[in-house]
């Protein structure tokens, strides 16, 4: 089916572009969001004369979401789940809790304005992207943690799915007595 986008849509075209888009895809999201019109003679003439009204429409919302990014680029959210040891945690973070955390601190984003490709599913610090406009997009950092304090840790720089260091040192203690003892065998048998 052959339409014409009434904004930018990323990997498909620009405001104005006629495009072959799969029936589906033209029926269930972009005719119904109001992203494009079907590309017929009366709907191209009916683009053209309110084609000034679409993209002074376009710019004004292009400048709040600018207003918007420069605000929440760089934030930091915190969002506590269960783990296990290892760090992986027993569920997943997804756009869903990352837009409740959002709007918590302050900022109202929508679930499908998170570009959030798989879910979270380990403790950390994630980076997450999220797309105020075809064209303006921000940068978040979503702390996954067990708790309020390992939240704090993490944001820190401490990397909390390291083994802990006193593993390592009773390794090397149990180690070192091995090899002394297995140096007097050997004098003896030698």
């Amino acid at each position: 089916m052959d339409v014409i986008l009434l904004e930018r849509i990323t990997r498909l075209g620009q405001m104005g572009d006629v495009v072959r888009v799969r029936d589906g895809y033209a029926r269930n999201f972009l005719l119904p969001q109001g992203k494009a019109l079907r590309a017929t003679d009366g709907n191209r003439k009916r683009f053209e004369s309110e084609r000034t009204h679409l993209e002074a429409r376009n710019l004004e919302r292009k400048q709040e979401a600018e207003a918007v990014a420069a605000k929440l680029n760089g934030q930091s959210f915190v969002v506590v789940r269960q783990a296990g040891e290892t760090g992986q945690l027993y569920g997943s973070v997804t756009t869903r809790d990352l837009a409740e955390a959002m709007e918590t601190g302050g900022f109202s984003v929508a679930r499908n304005q998170v570009a959030l490709n798989q879910p979270i599913k380990t403790i950390g610090l994630h980076t997450v992207t999220i797309m105020l406009h075809p064209e303006v997009e921000a940068s978040v950092t979503l702390n996954v943690a067990r708790s309020e304090d390992e939240a704090e840790r993490q944001a820190r720089g401490e990397d909390l799915t390291a083994p802990e260091t006193e593993t390592a040192e009773e390794t090397a203690e149990t180690e070192a007595p091995a090899t002394a003892e297995e140096s007097p065998a050997a004098a003896v048998e030698g």
